[in-house]
This record gives structure tokens, sequence and C-alpha cells, in this order.
């Protein structure tokens, strides 16, 4: 057998990935900026203190065979984000799969990837939908800016399916909330998730309506209140929706809004429970990887 020969063999079997921390932003942004739309919420990361809340990890090979993921501790909670290619995926996560609990982002086509290593529950298809400063078009309705003041108030709307809601005034007054009122009574908001200036991207959420005034499009109304006002500063502005909730899709529409990507999002919950396993598994790619003082991982092909 040629040199050539047992190389192909080799190649075929696995291939290693080198596995290290990132700690520079500007990296880090390179990578995110050729999905941005897809990595908006990590863009926002970035912005200097957030960016002390999060761990970044890439695995790379040979090429452009790379994978990303990031852990986010926040006051929502833990985050997991990941992007690239599967088996450098793989290899991330046999090593970091970060907090026992987490929401996590993936991509669509890294589902059998992310399962191996987290029960996902209650995991839903998103579309993930951008609308930039030409593409807007606003609608004109009586809606207002909402302040840490009525926090009672938007706890208590979001909370109306049952759902638990705990956000306090700070967090209203320091992202952007737009409400609708009607009879006296808050009946519709819609927020931000991420705002970055620096990226210049942002991602509204939390566009809720009280059952009893659906179909007035006041979600449409207080969105576009939202988008309007981010779009100042921003870039983009991008959102997730279920694909199967047609009248929202149909409003964001109408607001400009298209579809740029799907990605999967679920609760996350850690298989390796202890953490014994994936410690096991770091000491052994630590020590494969010593003379490149990186963790090496060796993936093999399914």
């Amino acid at each position: 057998m040629t040199v050539v020969e047992r190389k192909a063999g080799a190649e075929a079997r696995g291939s290693e990935y080198v596995v290290r921390p990132m700690h520079d932003r500007e990296e880090i942004r390179r990578f995110l900026e050729a999905r941005r739309p897809y990595a908006a919420y990590a863009l926002g990361q970035l912005d200097p203190f957030l960016f002390r809340m999060t761990e970044w990890w890439l695995a790379r090979r040979e090429g452009e065979r790379r994978a990303l993921v990031l852990h986010s501790h926040g006051g929502l909670g833990n985050a997991t984000f990941t992007m690239g290619e599967v088996d450098a995926l793989e290899a991330l996560l046999r090593l970091h799969p970060g907090p026992r609990h987490a929401f996590l982002t993936c991509e669509v086509h890294h589902l059998d990837t992310v399962l191996r290593y987290f029960e996902l529950d209650q995991r839903q298809t998103m579309i993930r939908m951008q609308v930039t400063r030409d593409s807007f078009r606003g609608v004109d309705a009586p809606v207002e800016r909402l302040s840490g003041r009525a926090v009672r108030e938007i706890n208590q709307l979001y909370r109306t399916d049952g759902v638990p809601s705990f956000y306090s005034g700070r967090q209203i007054d320091d992202a952007v909330y737009y409400g609708a009122v009607r009879d006296g009574e808050l009946v519709s908001i819609a927020g931000t998730h991420v705002i970055s200036q620096m990226s210049g991207i942002a991602v509204i959420g939390n566009v809720y309506t009280h059952p009893r005034y659906r179909g007035l499009h006041l979600a449409e109304a207080t969105t576009s209140a939202v988008t309007n006002l981010l779009l100042r500063t921003c870039r983009e502005v991008v959102l997730s929706v279920d694909p199967t909730n047609t009248p929202a899709v149909r409003a964001y529409e109408r607001l400009g809004y298209a579809e740029v990507a799907r990605l999967i999002e679920g609760a996350a919950l850690r298989r390796d429970a202890s953490g014994i396993v994936t410690a096991g598994r770091r000491a052994l790619a630590r020590l494969r990887g010593r003379a490149l003082r990186s963790e090496v991982v060796r993936i093999d092909h399914r």
C-alpha cells in the first residue's frame, strides 16, 4: 500500500479536529458574519458587557471544516448556540457541551449531532425572518413605548396562558418594548432579545397578544413600532416565528420581513449529567493535543 493509499484510508475512517477557546472578538465576528441573520443573537453577545458572560469554542481541521459553539450566561438563564460543519460540531460538543440546562439554538442539519449530547425538550423548527431599512413597510397604529414602570402589567399579560413571567423593570428599560392598550389594559406587546449597535443588528421577540384581542393586527402594530425604532441604528432586524403560525408569518411579511433561514430551538438538558464522561474526554483530548497546546479530537466518519 502506498503512502497516498494509507492517507486516503485514514481519511475515510476519520478526521482529527483541533479544539480551542476563542477570546478575540474580531475573530469571532468574522466567523459569525458569514451567517448574520442566523447568528444575530451571537453577534449581540460580542458587545463588551455581554461578552464577559460568554464562552466560545472553535473546532477546525484542514480547509474550511469548522464549527463554533457559544455558551452564554445572562439574566434570562443559560443559552447555547451552534454554527458550522457537523463533524466539527461533534468534536466541540464531545468536549464542551456547556451547562446542564440551557436554551439551545442550532442549525437544522445539526439536530442529529445535538441529540447525541442533549435531550431537547419542546424543540421547535423556526423560521428566521429579516427586514432592512429598504424592505421595511411600517404600519401606523395607536401603540406606546413601554418602560419598566409597566413591568407588573407586562408580566400579567405574558402569564395569560399560564406561562411564568418574571421580567424586571430594568430588563424592560434596557430593551425596546411597545404595547397596545385597549379598554384600559395592556393587551398586546412586542419586545427585543438583543440590540447590538456595534454589530448593527437586533432580534425582536416576546411578541404576544391576549387571546380576546387576536385578529385585530395588534401584534403587527407593536412589532412595527419596535422594528421602526431599531432600524434607526441597525442595518437588519430579525425575528423567529413558528412556520405553522400562518397569521404571524403573514403579518411579518406585510411589514417587509422575509425568510432567510431555518433553525431549531429548545430547552436542552445535557445527557452527561455528572460531567464525568466529558471531563475524561477533555483529558484525553489535551493529551493528544499537548504539542499544539490545544485539544485534539478524532471523529470517525459514519
